[in-house]
Formats: C-alpha cells, structure tokens, sequence
C-alpha cells in the first residue's frame, strides 16, 4: 500500500483555506499512487484552536468541511484527516475522520487529553472511546491522535495516563499504525520522537506513519518532521523539517534513510525564524522595527528578523543616549549592513532625557539608579512604539530569557513589541547560535556571517550608565542560566539547585527569590516563542501574590 503524508501549515479557523490545501495535498498524493492519505490533528481547524472551540458555529462548520472533502476526493482514496466534532451525547471529541467512497465512514476519537504545559485539552474535549481500526486494502490500519501515541513521555511534567492505547492495539494487532499529531517543537524532542516511534513499531510488528503539523501558531512552532518508521524501527521516510511537505511512501519497498542528526542551534534558529514568520504572516504583519544597541541579543533578534520576513523589511533603530559608547553605534551599523536591513536609523535619546529628568528633579532631587536607567530604556520603547503606530512595523523585544526571569528588563522600555523572538533563549545560548550563524551563514540564508565579532566578544552592556556591565548586577550567565533552566525547566528547590550545580547557597537563593518577584513583568510581556520545555507564558500560570517558603526539617 502506497500512503501520502499530509504535512501541512493550517492557519487556525481558516476552513476555507485549510480545507482547500488539505485537497490540493490529497490530490497530488494521489497522482503519485497513494491510496491512503493521513493529516496532522485537527487539521482543518488548525492546532490549537483554545477558545475558538466555544463559539457556538465553529464545530458544526467543521463537520460541514469534513463532509465537503469526502465529496472532493479523488476517487478511490481514502483519507484520515483531523477535525473537532460534536458526539452523539453531546460532548466534543478531539478527532480523526476516515472519508472514503464519498462519505465520511468512521471517526477516531483522542482519548487522552493533554493538559500539562500549552495544553488544556480537557476543557474542551472529552476522551474518546471509538475503536482503534479499520480495513483498508487488506490492511488492518490503526489510528491514534497525538498523545494517544506519546503519553507524555515526550516531555517535562507531563501527566501520566492509566490508559495506553498502544497497548490496547498490541492486543487486538494491527499492519499499520497511523498517528495524527500536532506536536509542539523542544529543543532535543526530535531524537525522542525518533526513538519512541522506533520501539512502538518493534512492539507492534507493524509499520508506524507519523504525520505532524508544521508552522507556528501563536506561541507555540510545530517541526513538521513527518515519518513512516518500519517494524524494525529502521526510518523508511522522513518528511521535511520546517516546511510543509507532501510526501507518498510505499510501505512494500525496501527504502530507508537515516536518522536527523541537527546541531542544535541550527534547530532554535529554525524555530525562532518559523515562529516569527508565520506569526507575522497569518496576522497580518508585514514588516518588523528592532531597536539596535550595539550587543548580542538585539544583533540574534534582528538576524532571525530579516531570515524571517527578509531583511527589506526590517528597520534598525539606533537609539543612543549620553552613556552609549561609539563602539556600540559602531557595532550596530556593521550589523545593519551585514543584514541588508531596510534600513538604520540614528535618534539620539540625549535631548528626551534631559528633558525628563528636568521636569521630576523638582520632585525626586538629583535622582539617579534604576529610576534614570529606566527612563531612558522607556524612551527608547516610546520613539519604538511611535514609529510602529506610523509605519505599521511590529516592535520585536530584544530580551531573552535570563534577563526575563530575574527581571533585568524594563517594562513600557526595552520589553515593548508584539513577539518575544528570544524570551525562551537563555542568554549562553543566545551566544551559541550568534556563533552558529556566523560560522554556517549560509544554511541560516545569508551570504556573510551577520553578527559583528564585537557584538560577541565584548562584555555584555546595558549602557544606561557610566562604565557599565551586566556582571555589575547579575552573576556570570553560565551560573545564572543553570539557576534558571533547573528552576524553570525542572521546578528545582534551592538545595537541588545547589547540589547539582555547586554554586553558593545565598546565591541560588537570591535568585530564585528574584525569579518569583518578576512574575508580574512577565504577565504583560509580548508573545514568547516557546522552544524550550518550560516557557514563560501560559504554559507555566505562576500565582503574582506569591510567597513560597520551603518547609524546614
């Protein structure tokens, strides 16, 4: 049996859209030779639909287009495509359509519903309890959906279940299994993909097709990825990574290719550049302004910008202030030049500070400390925020996520913009893919390396003083990125943190005290593009009124 893998970028809602690709796809499968197609979950709604689901016309529409594609098909094919429906009890099932002979057949209800992390299935599906199979060409085909397949085993905090529906399947055997899905993408998921895939198509004796969505959505990047795995666990086909593909696999021949082996920078650029093109795509945002100071993260925001939405649509903002050294302006227009951004603009802060500290000097004396430093961060958010209301050009933060979790960042200020490109990127690794881009330019799309070596080497700076450095009010950021991805990524107590880092006692837990205070600053921060496994956002809804001390003894 020949089957087409439907790896496709659905826009969520977008029926007319997702319906008319899904055939297109389906069509161009079928002239290939395939006899049966598979979609990725809730395809033509699009993953994850969140609250979308309540609208009282949106389930029922989906139905109708399930419908509609079953009418469309080529005849002779059938498909397994994703969509929402309504149960005969009334209830929401997360599902998988079979359309075959003209009709929809059968449906295939997700059993287990996620609700750790991005995920809140429960609130708007209930579990399935459909069969797992059907015939088709003298095959017994299973399905399942998503976490029917991974059972959490994917990830950090994940439920467990008390049902395995793999197991269920094992029982009653099956030629094929078939799996829906529409997984998020996390640094080092794919190599478990790869390896769980490989074991369940050993447990069952049975070839395993994967099909997974691709694109970004809101916060979260689907990796496509898409695979046919064999009974031996040897891979017979692997689909494209970060684009959508269509891709028709003979589950008779003796092909096979080799497991992905990807450096992982080249992954998070991937994602990062993913994340943001399809945010600014599917709502509607042609062009981005970056406010350009000289150092690496701002130089890691734009270079992910410009192989986002190309470089002509990138604007730099140079923005210095009394304390801005010319090295940095320097820095900053190499940068500029490298990209080929559209353009760089120079707009002195100097004038605009002066001005404010003029008129509350009456008020606070001759203040200085946080207060004047975020005066000028906040005006340079405004001069930011300004030029987007006449331009239309959305405002990327350039922040990134060690800064963000103890609150080295400046609300109204450097925190403005509509999409945190790097607010899950600790900032080591913020170093580590400047240093990716430069030494594989061209595998990120640039025909020179972009980040300018003084962006690199030089000691991190937030110049709204004299002489100043970030090692002045944080620790070194191999210490603090430790601290953070135990606490963040694995909810670690002080003591652990300690033990499995050596550090000092008092820092830890200053830090993570820090941590916790900061909450508040990241409920009003932009969009964050989730790459890691545990992402400031609405994966990890923290308490802001929050005082948590350890029990002793």
């Amino acid at each position: 049996m020949r089957v087409g893998l439907l790896q496709l970028n659905p826009l969520v809602g977008d029926l007319e859209s997702n319906l008319e690709d899904t055939l297109v796809a389906a069509r161009s499968a079928a002239e290939a030779g395939a006899e049966l197609v598979v979609g990725g979950e809730l395809g033509l709604l699009g993953y994850p639909p969140r609250d979308l689901l309540l609208r009282e016309d949106v389930v029922e529409a989906c139905e109708s287009a399930v419908a509609r594609l079953a009418t469309d098909l080529p005849e002779g094919l059938a498909a397994l495509v994703g969509a929402p429906r309504r149960a005969g009890d009334g209830t929401l099932r997360n599902s998988v359509a079979l359309c075959r002979g003209g009709v929809v057949e059968q449906w295939f209800d997700k059993r287990l519903l996620p609700t750790y992390d991005v995920f809140d299935e429960l609130r708007h599906f209930a579990p399935g309890d459909a069969p797992f199979t059907f015939e088709h060409r003298g095959r017994r085909v299973a399905v399942l959906i998503c976490e029917d397949f991974w059972r959490a085993e994917d990830v950090a905090f994940g439920r467990g279940y008390a049902e395995d529906p793999i197991a269920s399947i094992h029982e009653d055997g099956c030629d094929l299994l078939v799996v829906s899905s529409a997984s998020p993408f996390v640094l080092g998921k794919r190599a478990l993909h790869q390896e769980r895939l490989a074991a369940v198509a050993g447990q069952l004796d049975a070839d395993v097709v994967s099909v997974n969505q691709v694109g970004g959505n809101d916060d979260v990047v689907f990796s496509g990825g898409s695979m046919v795995v064999r009974a031996d666990g040897r891979i017979r086909h692997r689909c494209l990574d970060w684009a959508s593909d269509v891709a028709v696999v003979d589950l008779e021949g003796d092909s096979t290719c080799e497991p992905c082996h990807v450096e992982e920078e080249e992954d998070l650029f991937h994602a990062l550049r993913l994340g943001l093109a399809d945010y600014c795509r599917k709502t509607g945002q042609r062009s981005a302004a970056i406010g350009l100071s000289g150092g690496i993260d701002s130089a890691v925001v734009a270079a992910v910008a410009a192989a986002a939405l190309g470089p002509d649509r990138v604007t730099g903002l140079l923005m210095p202030s009394i304390h801005s050294s010319e090295s940095s302006l320097v820095d900053a227009r190499e940068l500029a030049a490298n990209l080929g951004l559209a353009a760089a603009r120079e707009i002195s802060i100097s004038d605009l500070h002066a001005g404010v500290r003029s008129e509350l000097e009456p008020i606070l004396g001759d203040f200085g400390g946080v207060a004047d430093e975020n005066i000028q961060a906040r005006l340079r958010g405004l001069l930011l925020m300004g030029f987007s209301n006449d331009t239309g050009a959305m405002v990327l933060p350039t922040g990134n996520k060690s800064e963000m979790a103890v609150g080295y960042c400046t609300l109204y200020g450097d925190m403005c913009g509509g999409v945190a490109v790097i607010g899950d990127v600790l900032k080591t690794q913020v170093y580590a893919l400047a240093r990716w881009l430069n030494r594989h330019p061209e595998r990120a799309g640039f025909d020179r390396a972009p980040i300018p070596v003084s962006s690199i080497e030089k000691p991190p700076s937030a110049e709204l003083r004299p002489d100043q450095k970030d090692s002045d009010s944080l620790p070194p950021y191999e210490d603090l990125d430790r601290i953070v991805r135990l606490r963040v990524e694995e909810e670690r107590s002080v003591d652990s943190i300690v033990r499995l880092t050596g550090l000092d006692h008092d820092v830890v837990a200053h830090w993570v005290v820090q941590l916790d205070r900061n909450e508040y600053k990241r409920h009003q921060a932009a969009i964050v593009l989730k790459v890691s496994s545990r992402t400031f956002g609405r994966g990890r809804p923290m308490p802001l009124a929050l005082r948590w001390v350890p029990p002793s003894g």
